[in-house]
């Protein structure tokens, strides 16, 4: 069996950025992806300098084009488990029982989304659905838009919603307003509908408008809400890395976690990241895990050197 240097598990802008750049750096490396990004219900992605308006699915095929073009292997399949070996390797399994053979474990399985039981969201999700103004707003500027609320963070979203359009309704949705947080939200014309949510409302296959509890409904184009964002941290708990108490794995600022030999970029750790920030970390850590292993190749060379074996 062939032990890579480098088993990246998750083949997203982080995943295949690293493996470019440990590719190039002559590293032997396995890219292990599901084929189903997080990304996967949008049609564009935005605000990726020299990429804006690029399809996430063109993005990955670009990517992963680069990464074979420098040697590096691609695998597709949903990975098990991983753990180590009794020589410190990483034993990579996939659900088909192809298993892959590392030194260094770089896992960028990124995060999910749990959005509100609300019947119409998931169908929507990803097209007049929306989560991330930065990434969506221009496309819906000036339109009137909503915030789905049921949570704080929600009131926050509504402000910032607010950029880009001047009809924006905040459906508090259970959430009790403070004095202070209505007054915020009436100082900028952000209308406040505090009824409870039925659904939404889709016409010819689009967004029209938000039904309440007593039938009534608020006209409007696109809805933005705030996700639960849950990292898919499995193969990081089984390994020992720590987590927090939010379950985000704890990594330095290179991304190394407490475990030795596994590293981690993109969503996974950062839930903040977007496209091009995801690829900049996969970027980074990849420099990063070369730095790790030429520290490894040297003890290794000073110990056969020491033994009489010369290096090849």
């Amino acid at each position: 069996m062939t032990t890579y240097d480098v088993a990246v598990i998750g083949g997203g802008a982080a995943g295949l950025s690293a493996a470019l750049v440990l590719t190039r750096a002559r590293r032997s490396v396995a890219v292990v992806d599901s084929g189903a990004p997080r990304n996967a219900p949008a049609t564009h992605m935005h605000g990726f300098l020299s990429r804006d308006g690029m399809a996430p699915t063109d993005l990955l095929a670009a990517g992963r084009d680069e990464v074979a073009s420098y040697g590096g292997h691609l695998v597709s399949g949903t990975v098990h488990d991983v753990r180590r070996t009794h020589d410190q390797l990483f034993l990579v399994r996939l659900s088909d029982g192809t298993e892959v053979t590392a030194r260094r474990v770089l896992v960028t399985t990124g995060l999910h989304d749990e959005l509100p039981e609300v019947p119409g969201v998931r169908e929507r999700w990803g097209r007049d659905l929306l989560h991330c103004p930065y990434c969506h707003g221009y496309e819906v500027r000036d339109q009137p838009l909503g915030v789905l609320g049921g949570s704080p963070e929600a009131i926050q979203h509504a402000q910032l919603v607010r950029q880009w359009a001047s009809d924006v309704v905040l459906f508090t949705d259970t959430v009790e307003l403070t004095a202070d947080q209505r007054e915020r939200l009436v100082a900028r014309a952000v209308g406040i509908v505090e009824d409870a949510v039925s659904r939404l409302v889709v016409v010819d296959d689009r967004l029209v408008g938000v039904e309440l509890a007593d039938g009534r409904v608020v006209r409007r184009s696109a809805v933005f809400v705030r996700p639960r964002l849950v990292a898919n941290n499995v193969l990081l708990a089984g390994l020992g890395c720590a987590i927090d108490e939010d379950g985000w794995v704890v990594a330095d600022a290179t991304g190394a976690t407490t475990a030795p030999g596994v590293w981690v970029a993109g969503n996974v750790s950062d839930p903040r990241a977007q496209v091009i920030t995801a690829a900049g970390e996969g970027s980074a850590t990849a420099i990063a895990i070369n730095a790790d292993l030429v520290e490894d190749d040297v003890r290794r060379a000073v110990r056969d050197f020491r033994a009489g074996v010369l290096a090849p």
